[in-house]
């Protein structure tokens, strides 16, 4: 996975604030336990006294070293037994002294095995996720809160049924890809008018996604295509870095939402970068979700045959019906 530098820095500085927290409140532990239990201090001095002298006895060369190294075990055993008698007998857990770690695999270092540990790899998650601000505006954008009673509940023709009961497969199927992921099929293209909350359910899909801890983008296709153009043609290095950084992001993320597709002004530039963000995210296995109010046939008039291949082939399309439910609310 390649990492956005800042990005990376920010959940570095999350982790030594994890790390710092963790060591304030283990020196607090000691000061209380010391002060209500004297005799832990000592045993405390006893056990770093022991092991200064086994270092000074793995450095020597006594012929009677290895009886030695057997008393000063026991010694020590005798002495941790102790201690957590007295911890016991003073109303604290035998372990209430020991090391505190947020993640005992790396220590909190954010390191494992000569890579990225995944407790750091969540918190880079976190950072990345952040932006997802404009997406959850209100708060309440949950499965649960997404009333399917303001959809008619009249036969529709066209529809073959009433678009209460469309919107019902629509909300299952987007309820099923959030629990699933990222163990799902396919990807989901939301296809209908405006307001009848495409933007909500994608929104529903990114806080289940991100409280799972997987990494998040969402950006209307105008605005997730511009980047592409900028870090190739700026002539400012700061801002073509900064372009290349939220290309990055698009291409890596776990979950990639790119909503009114069709709004963005269409140039070769603008299908270019549309290609290249569906096809790299395709070919590494990396989901994504695509709003529309475009129908079939206007998405096919407006972009290449290469990118309307991948959007048939690669994604499930789901589609919105009913009324605009903002104007519904208001009773307009």
């Amino acid at each position: 996975m390649a990492y956005d530098g800042k990005l990376l820095a920010r959940a570095r500085t999350r982790l030594e604030q994890r790390r710092a927290d963790n060591q304030a409140e283990q020196q607090r532990r000691l000061e209380q336990v010391y002060t209500q239990l004297p005799a832990v201090a000592e045993l405390d001095a006893a056990l770093r006294g022991q092991m200064a002298e086994l270092i000074r006895l793995t450095l020597s060369r006594q012929e009677d070293l290895q009886e030695q190294l057997a008393r000063l075990r026991d010694e020590n055993l005798s002495t941790q037994m102790r201690r957590a008698e007295l911890l016991v007998e003073g109303g604290f857990g035998a372990d209430y002294l020991d090391e505190i770690l947020s993640c005992p695999k790396c220590r909190d270092t954010g390191l494992y095995q000569g890579a990225p540990c995944s407790c750091l790899e969540a918190l880079y998650n976190q950072e990345l996720t952040r932006e997802l601000g404009v997406l959850l505006q209100s708060g309440d954008e949950r499965f649960e809160a997404f009333d399917l009673r303001l959809y008619d509940d009249a036969y529709d023709p066209a529809l073959g049924g009433s678009p209460r009961q469309a919107m019902e497969i629509v909300y299952e199927g987007c309820r099923r890809f959030a629990d699933k992921f990222p163990q799902v099929s396919a990807n989901l293209l939301l296809r209908g008018g405006p307001g009848l909350g495409k933007t909500y359910l994608s929104a529903c899909i990114a806080r289940v996604v991100a409280e799972k801890g997987y990494s998040v983008c969402y950006d209307s296709a105008a605005a997730a295509l511009e980047p592409f153009e900028r870090q190739k043609f700026s002539r400012d290095p700061a801002e073509a870095e900064a372009a290349a950084a939220r290309v990055r992001r698009m291409l890596d993320c776990d979950l990639m939402i790119l909503d009114d597709l069709g709004t963005e002004m269409v140039t070769p530039m603008s299908l270019s970068a549309l290609y290249t963000l569906l096809n790299t995210r395709l070919v590494n296995g990396r989901r994504m979700i695509i709003s529309t109010n475009c129908s079939a046939e206007e998405l096919a008039k407006k972009y290449t045959p290469q990118i309307c291949s991948r959007i048939v082939g690669e994604f499930q399309a789901l589609r919105f019906a009913g009324q605009d439910i903002r104007l519904r609310r208001r009773g307009l």
